[in-house]
């Protein structure tokens, strides 16, 4: 890769992810040019990003989703395409925010180095993250030095936005509770990762992780793994509350046309990191930066709801899994469908595909809408994504 500051580095990653018969047209004398130039092949490369990722109060880093007692539809496989036990989907009597972005790498250090620098009890670390060690080359590049009691977690700079992979349902969860006790340092127990929106008091087993139900903001809660209803609704709802029916979008980019997973600058919209016929993007990364697809996002406002990694959300789905959903990377353009609920998340289960976004449920006042939730009326899913 040519010497040049942190842009050049984004910039050499696109191309060498566009589509060959677009790369060979970047002679060498061009690509000289266009770095002396200052870059424009990523002067809108990606969307826009908070001036401090660990600084959750910022709007920039949430989406607010409103239109309270939605109609709902179907999802799952039934007669035909779709996967996964059907189930209403989508209905939410409350507004709430959710993450822009996919927690991403960088984030997850500044978790890690506040409670799990002395002893890692329950993995929240998986050594698969670092590249050098997980030989499939999925890992997100964190880096885990030291020994215990002096550990100390770092990731390089054009790792940092991207998401993070190989976390459980439990991790996520874990990381909730650290956000929701407002970021604290120590070991892992009440004060930090046990109690908070989620009491986990040390579950690990997929047994003990399926028993743990999110408690309201009047308990204490307030940042969570997103219910599929939420996760749902801030993906494919139309976000147009006089609308007919339900008003759903087959994919989370706002289309219910597949989206394609080129690498355009800027972005042409419509598009999203999966596997079609060839990765988004090659090694090392896999996974593009947060927001890359600036104009490929939700009606909601969010980024890569579709591909990149799978997504935990709170179902529980046939007894022994937690809800996954949108794709990864490695998956085909299906996986992203509205239809599409992934049945194959057991809660302690860490993989290169999957990572995780969060919900804010920041006000008490909206816990009375709650109940309201279940009483939306149902819509059975019509033709043209209603």
């Amino acid at each position: 890769m040519p010497a040049g500051n942190a842009g050049d580095v984004h910039f050499w990653e696109r191309c060498r992810g566009m589509k060959s018969s677009k790369a060979m047209l970047l002679t060498a004398g061009v690509v000289l040019t266009v770095l002396l130039a200052g870059n424009p092949c990523s002067a809108q490369e990606h969307a826009a990003w908070p001036a401090n990722w660990n600084n959750w109060s910022d709007p920039a880093l949430w989406a607010q989703v409103g239109n309270a007692d939605n109609f709902g539809e179907l999802s799952g496989a039934a007669g035909g395409q779709g996967a996964g036990p059907q189930a209403l989907c989508g209905t939410v009597g409350y507004s709430y925010r959710v993450g822009k972005f996919e927690v991403t790498a960088g984030q997850y250090v500044v978790f890690l180095n506040a409670v799990a620098s002395n002893e890692d009890t329950y993995g929240l670390y998986n050594p698969s993250m670092d590249t050098a060690v997980d030989a499939s080359g999925f890992g997100c590049n964190i880096k885990r030095e030291g020994s215990p009691g002096h550990y100390n977690y770092s990731v390089a700079e054009d790792w940092a936005n991207r998401p993070v992979n190989w976390v459980s349902w439990g991790d996520a969860a874990r990381f909730c509770n650290w956000l929701t006790k407002g970021r604290p340092e120590g070991g892992q127990d009440a004060s930090t990762t046990e109690d908070g929106s989620y009491l986990l008091n040390g579950a690990t087993t997929d047994e003990a992780m399926q028993a743990v139900i999110r408690k309201s903001p009047l308990d204490g809660g307030r940042y969570y793994i997103p219910t599929e209803n939420e996760w749902y609704k801030a993906a494919y709802h139309a976000n147009d509350p006089g609308a007919p029916g339900g008003n759903y979008f087959d994919y989370p980019t706002a289309n219910n046309s597949a989206p394609s997973n080129v690498l355009d600058d800027p972005d042409s919209g419509n598009n999203a990191n999966f596997l079609a016929a060839e990765y988004t993007i090659d090694a090392p990364y896999y996974r593009t930066e947060a927001g890359e697809f600036e104009n490929s996002p939700s009606p909601y406002g969010t980024f890569d709801q579709g591909g990149n990694v799978r997504e935990w959300n709170e179902a529980v789905i046939l007894t022994d899994n937690r809800g996954l959903r949108g794709g990864s990377f490695g998956d085909e353009a299906d996986s992203l469908r509205a239809d599409h609920r992934d049945s194959y998340g057991l809660p302690s289960a860490e993989n290169g595909f999957t990572g995780f976004r969060i919900v804010e449920v920041p006000e008490p006042a909206t816990l009375s809408l709650l109940a309201l939730g279940g009483l939306a009326m149902i819509r059975r899913r019509r033709g043209g994504g209603e």
